[in-house]
């Protein structure tokens, strides 16, 4: 990995009035040699005036064993540029403050270092942060990805708050297109009256060839269980009120897009429902995010089939790449999938 020492930090390290030191920043890149490192050496433009061995240090700048930052140029600004573009580490003890709003995750780059006597000691930089929504970003384009190939997603994130009664409100005026005056106790009186285990069964089997609705309930994976629980009255009080010959299937999903406590509704018709889900799912990405994406791929899979209105889970694979060295990168790829 190439690491890029911020040359003028170094050589002034420990600098009280004497000139900053060319000795410092050799046992620097003698250093980072001997831990497998290929250092590059940014120096700013007044460096070559101050160091102490200035015919030395402008023979190393002669031979481009250390590149002077462009005139006019903000030394600390090139020097977090660079990295960024080539992805590499940087030596210095700058803690490059005024930057963290442009550059990402500074710390996570920066080597810190320290001199005991005349030998240099080679810290660690910071574990990267986790990339803010990365599951949600993922997910996003997954479904972007499936659009390309002429298959619609449902796109609305309303976030409405969720207990039973409010489902089954939503379904039926999302249904219905109604919005009847004095519907709130009549649900409320439907919603309690629970059905017996058997009877659910009986209607999820019905449902599952009879009916003309497939409600898809997205909630976040903290309310899965809840909402499950649910499902059955929430059927049952909207077969009931919209004097449907056959109750509702709803199926409760995880939904990486609705917030704890709150729920969205994809209603589909039967017949247009897909059993099984066209395209798999290849993730590949950077080692840090790997485990945790890998560890969600089902949440990622459920979020994915609940918005195309797929009742089978698209198969979603994550594999690491050594490739991919930055905390949020990734590469998606659909596979045919269902009866390949």
């Amino acid at each position: 990995m190439q690491v890029i020492v911020d040359a003028s930090n170094v050589a002034h390290y420990g600098k009280k009035d004497g000139k900053p030191s060319l000795s410092k920043l050799l046992k620097a890149v003698e250093a980072l040699e001997k831990l497998g490192y290929h250092p590059i050496l940014i120096a700013d433009a007044s460096l070559r005036h101050e160091i102490d061995e200035k015919e030395e240090f402008n023979k190393l700048l002669d031979e481009e064993k250390v590149h002077q930052v462009p005139a006019g140029t903000n030394a600390d600004h090139y020097i977090l540029n660079l990295a960024e573009e080539e992805d590499a580490k940087i030596l210095s003890n700058d803690a490059f403050r005024e930057f963290f709003d442009e550059f990402r995750d500074i710390n996570s780059r920066r080597i810190p270092y320290s001199f005991k006597g005349e030998n240099i000691v080679i810290g660690s930089s910071a574990k990267p942060k986790k990339i803010k929504n990365i599951l949600q970003k993922i997910s996003n384009q997954t479904l972007s990805e499936f659009e390309k190939k002429g298959y619609d997603s449902y796109k609305l994130k309303k976030n409405k708050k969720l207990s039973g009664i409010a489902v089954a409100k939503e379904a039926i005026d999302r249904i219905s297109k109604t919005s009847d005056e004095g519907i709130d106790s009549k649900i409320e009186g439907v919603f309690m009256k629970i059905p017996l285990f058997d009877k659910v069964m009986k209607m999820v089997e019905d449902a599952e060839k009879t009916s003309d609705f497939i409600i898809f309930v997205l909630v976040s994976p903290r309310d899965y269980r809840d909402a499950v629980r649910n499902a059955g009255n929430i059927a049952v009080t909207v077969g009931d009120r919209l004097k449907l010959d056959h109750a509702p299937l709803v199926a409760v999903r995880n939904d990486l897009f609705t917030k704890p406590g709150t729920f969205e509704l994809n209603i589909i018709y039967s017949d247009e429902i897909l059993e099984e889900s066209p395209f798999d799912v290849n993730i590949t990405i950077n080692d840090h995010d790997y485990s945790f994406v890998k560890k969600n791929s089902r949440n990622i899979a459920s979020t994915v089939a609940a918005r195309l209105g797929t009742w089978k889970f698209p198969i979603v694979s994550v594999k690491p790449s050594m490739l991919m060295e930055k905390p949020g990168h990734y590469d998606i790829n659909l596979e045919k999938g269902g009866d390949k």
